[in-house]
């Protein structure tokens, strides 16, 4: 992959994983978000209220990959306790029933969203993110979505101990269906 017109890619050593504040670097972080996932810009206006009412949610954190010596926002994940009363849950309950995988949803730590630029792919950024974010959750579980197509991010959280709950998912207003996975906590190392 190619950096972005204009920046260079930075080696892994000089991507400093931390805590995040979100709410204060939620347009940098949308940002990402939305090369790493090719979001236009309403889609990133209606993603922005989204996140930062999750930020309120009790136990919600989030982790960012900065460059050292920039401090430029490379990648981000953020999650929470999972609420089966909020909208997320309350969407993929019934395809989790189906599979009789349910009591996932209790209990569990969610995986709200992980993205890392494109340039910034393929180096463990993603993986120390993830990681580093689930190590710090009281829950023994894990669950997050993704796009339901063999992908680097599906291949990388299969990596960490994730498994399929459910597949083909209909979010509302999403184009793709998606595919619900969780994993026991701590995740797998390589």
């Amino acid at each position: 992959m190619t950096p972005s017109p204009g920046r260079a890619a930075p080696r892994a050593q000089d991507v400093v994983i931390g805590p995040l504040d979100l709410a204060a670097r939620v347009d940098e972080a949308l940002a990402v978000q939305a090369e790493a996932f090719g979001l236009g810009q309403d889609e990133v206006n209606v993603r922005r209220h989204i996140v930062l009412r999750h930020l309120a949610t009790p136990g919600a954190r989030a982790l960012g990959a900065t460059v050292r010596s920039t401090g430029r926002l490379v990648g981000f994940v953020y999650g929470m306790p999972n609420d089966t009363a909020q909208w997320w849950s309350t969407v993929v309950e019934p395809y989790l029933r189906a599979e009789g995988n349910q009591s996932w949803l209790e209990g569990s730590f969610t995986i709200t969203e992980l993205h890392v630029l494109p340039e910034c792919q393929q180096r463990g950024i993603g993986r120390r993110l993830i990681t580093e974010l689930t190590d710090a959750a009281e829950q023994e579980t894990s669950i997050l979505s993704a796009i339901d197509t063999e992908s680097p991010a599906r291949a990388l959280y299969r990596r960490l101990g994730y498994r399929d709950l459910a597949r083909r998912v209909v979010f509302p207003a999403a184009p793709r269906p998606y595919a619900v996975m969780g994993a026991p906590l701590p995740l797998l190392r390589p």
